[in-house]
């Protein structure tokens, strides 16, 4: 998205939470950070005169998407760019639950290895089950005490990934549950593929319910939205 506002030459800030180190540089003004809530969000519209939010949030930022909703809701036009979620298939062997709690109770009470591929906000309450062994895949290093879990191990690695590499991590680290929340695009699914093919369980946790408003899947919805017309996918670098 950011590469094909960029082509376009439409006037646009690229935002970013900032919870990782290093994220990857954009073609765009770029900001870092949150901003303060509803009424800091306001606040930031409005003092930069944006006419137009494209919120392309992770599908689990729900405040942030929350908070966009509130903001946007007098003067700023708002489009959700969404990634489509995953949908079983045959061969999968999917437990959906609706959170973090729900994915802490599917967990098996003996001894499994766990590949939790849940990022780094949400490892705290997988303490509570600290008899399994967690593979984490993480954008920046680990701290030392691996977020309370005593038998973990970081793999530091930026997506996209493919399936003979998620291939090799399973097998190489012998796991034996894959733990994923349903973010849906093709940068992280090669795990869930992967588990097809070994025929792992999954554990997917689904989607947080968000506020109504108008939905993309495509950068051409998008455009058409901007009254743009979207430059070729090819163009694009991605």
């Amino acid at each position: 998205m950011a590469n094909a506002l960029a082509q376009s030459a439409i006037d646009a800030v690229y935002s970013i939470a900032g919870r990782t180190a290093q994220p990857l540089g954009q073609p765009l003004v770029q900001r870092g950070g949150g901003f303060g809530g509803v009424a800091g969000l306001q606040a930031y519209l409005e003092s930069q005169s944006i006419t137009h939010v494209i919120d392309a949030t992770h599908p689990f930022a729900a405040q942030m998407s929350h908070n966009a909703v509130l903001a946007c809701a007098q003067t700023v036009k708002l489009m959700r760019f969404e990634r489509a979620p995953w949908q079983p298939q045959t061969g999968d062997l999917w437990r959906v639950v609706p959170d973090i709690e729900g994915a802490l109770a599917a967990l098996p009470e003996n001894s499994a290895r766990v590949f939790l591929a849940i990022g780094k906000q949400n490892l705290q309450p997988f303490t509570k089950k600290n008899q399994h062994f967690y593979l984490l895949r993480l954008v920046d290093p680990a701290p030392q005490d691996m977020f309370g879990l005593h038998k973990a191990h970081a793999i530091i690695a930026r997506g996209p990934f493919d399936i003979e590499g998620d291939l090799a991590l399973l097998r190489d680290h012998q796991i034996s549950h894959i733990l994923a929340k349903n973010a849906g695009g093709s940068g992280a699914c090669a795990k869930i593929e992967a588990a097809r093919l070994l025929g792992l369980p999954v554990i997917m946790i689904d989607r947080p319910s968000l506020p109504s408003a108008p939905i993309a899947y495509s950068i051409t919805e998008v455009f058409a939205w901007l009254g743009h017309q979207a430059p070729s996918v090819e163009n694009l670098g991605v």
